[in-house]
């Protein structure tokens, strides 16, 4: 890496506002210092792309910067939500490639560094043990973590070290510290020593533990699988707005908000993070990766929106999010964009589901590129049928029912849904429409058990927050029971939902969502249950005043709403009298 390589900038120059965290390093320039801890700071917040710019310009400002390469090297590895395994062949070979000769570099400039930074320098030698890529990705990881463990052993009272190594132990097993299904920790995972590394740093109070976003966010993600998220609510609320450009730091709180049912909060920490992510697109274009991660803040902010009744802030953000996506980012091949970014892309016609827009699907347009948008142009097929199916025009669903399978076929393996993959999603809408077209059939055996397949094909989706299936498949088959008078199932799934109980996974449940919470109720009204009906019409008022649109049931699919009692004369209208 040849000194020259990139022209230095002052860190004086007008940049992000990233607040004030820093880790003070071996350097004779006090610019490279402040890019040094911009590129840490980023790396905590998620966007590798631009940390490793950060410390491409510590280099250029103090060339014999070993922790610069170092951050560098850190940077373009492997993280919780890119593990080895999803890197493309040319983005696999640049990366290791730049990642072996950060490394080296940083080994060569250790000789003034302190013994911390020697100690991380030469733990980093494992990441990168070589410039060809491995053939044994859990083997390397493992080697890493391993030659962590010393650097923690030695110096785990520094936030920093205590964090990295936290990370090194996470990416093993990116995604599988719990068992979902059993609420323990995963017996193939270092689950329990994650916990101790982290814990231990964060009751370090006095030496900043709250005002540390990577320790902060790497907790979120540790406990948010856990049957016990709302234990992180202490550190996501230290989190918010901890790093004021760093969308990703506004919308990691989120991931609780969610998980714990405050759907107003979620939303607005999600809105603020679309805005800080904004100000990045517009300085920094979308021809990046961290263009995935905000179309994931945005994912997030209407997934919020929409469990809140919240049309028209989740239809605006909607609009936003698609103005920052070009359709030349789809077309990147390394990395392929589209795969990992077309999930976004049919997001507006969940919202339109959602909220019953019928007659806007029955002439919703497929993409142009079909091949392109092979996702997209399924979904639109699966919610025309919705549509259709719910408007009485069987006979149109049930053309679409066909020219949805016909695309789902055409959607490639390799398209992604967060942790899974799209054709895994589309499982979900093709027995969702199936049991939509039955019921309008008058076949309701078929129907309801069409439904309780989509339920299952949704319980089985790998972890994600938000879901990738926007819609909880319960809320369309809870209505469609009580239109038919199946109280007593209606009211099971909607408790389940709701997570009164504890029959399903705790991230499938959605607390204190509106929809469920006016189904149950008024599953509990006409089941005579009135005690336990009072009980749950406080928190419904509150969810119906917070809601954009009348709110009868819990899908719009449902036609009868003739026995829904009305809880709110007024429906966010801001009137009272």
């Amino acid at each position: 890496m040849p000194r020259g390589t990139l022209a230095p900038v002052p860190a004086s120059d007008e940049y992000y506002d990233l607040g004030s965290f820093g880790h003070s390093i071996t350097t004779t320039s006090a610019d490279a210092q402040i890019w040094f801890n911009r590129g840490l700071t980023w790396i905590y917040s998620f966007n590798h792309v631009e940390g490793a710019y950060c410390f491409e310009q510590a280099i250029a400002n103090d060339p014999a910067c070993a922790m610069a390469y170092w951050g560098l090297a850190y940077a373009v590895g492997p993280n919780y939500n890119k593990p080895w395994e999803k890197f493309d062949n040319g983005d696999l070979h640049t990366c290791v490639q730049r990642g072996y000769d950060a490394s080296r570099q940083a080994k060569k400039y250790a000789e003034n560094a302190t013994p911390l930074e020697r100690a991380l320098i030469d733990a980093m030698q494992f990441r990168f043990p070589s410039n060809q890529p491995a053939t044994d990705y859990p083997a390397l990881n493992k080697s890493y973590a391993t030659a962590m463990k010393p650097v923690y052993d030695e110096f785990g009272s520094d936030l920093d070290v205590a964090t990295i190594y936290a990370d090194a132990l996470m990416n093993m097993t990116p995604w599988a510290l719990w068992d979902l299904f059993t609420g323990k920790m995963n017996p193939k995972a270092p689950t329990m020593e994650v916990k101790a590394v982290l814990e231990r740093a964060l009751a370090q109070e006095e030496d900043g533990a709250n005002l540390n976003p990577g320790l902060l966010h790497l907790y979120i993600h540790f406990i948010e699988m856990s049957p016990t998220p709302e234990l992180g609510i202490t550190a996501a609320d230290h989190l918010r707005d901890l790093v004021p450009d760093a969308g990703h730091i506004h919308h990691m709180p989120t991931h609780l908000d969610i998980l714990i049912g405050d759907w107003r909060r979620s939303i607005t920490s999600n809105h603020k993070s679309t805005l800080a992510d904004d100000k990045y697109f517009q300085k920094s274009g979308a021809n990046n990766f961290y263009t995935f991660y905000r179309l994931h803040d945005y994912h997030s902010l209407i997934y919020a929106a929409m469990f809140a009744g919240k049309s028209k802030v989740a239809l605006d953000a909607v609009t936003r999010m698609e103005s920052t996506v070009p359709e030349e980012v789809l077309r990147i091949q390394s990395p392929p964009m589209a795969d990992w970014l077309e999930q976004f892309m049919s997001i507006r016609i969940h919202v339109m589901v959602r909220f019953g827009m019928w007659e806007e699907l029955k002439v919703k347009e497929l993409p142009r590129d079909q091949s392109l948008y092979a996702g997209t142009t399924a979904t639109t097929h699966y919610a025309r049928g919705i549509a259709f199916a719910a408007t009485g025009d069987v006979a149109s669903a049930k053309k679409e029912q066909e020219l949805f399978h016909q695309a789902w076929d055409r959607v490639p393996d390799t398209r992604l849904a967060y942790n899974g993959k799209l054709v895994d999603v589309l499982k979900v809408a093709g027995a969702m429409l199936e049991g939509e077209i039955e019921y309008r059939c008058a076949n309701y055996d078929k129907a309801f058990e069409a439904l309780r397949r989509s339920i299952d094909h949704e319980s089985k989706l790998p972890y994600s927050e938000p879901w990738s299936w926007m819609q909880p498949v319960r809320h369309a088959y809870a209505a469609l029971l009580m239109e038919q008078d199946h109280l007593e199932e209606a009211a099971k799934a909607y408790r389940a939902d709701l997570g009164m109980d504890t029959s399903i996974i705790r991230p499938l449940r959605h607390p204190n969502n509106v929809w469920a919470l006016k189904g149950y109720h008024e599953c509990l009204v006409r089941l005579g249950k009135m005690d336990e009906a009072a009980v749950i019409e406080q928190p419904a008022k509150l969810a119906l005043a917070v809601a954009d649109v009348p709110i009868k049931a819990s899908c719009f699919c449902r036609l009868d709403n003739s026995q829904s009692p009305q809880l709110l004369d007024q429906y966010s209208k801001g009137k009272c009298c």
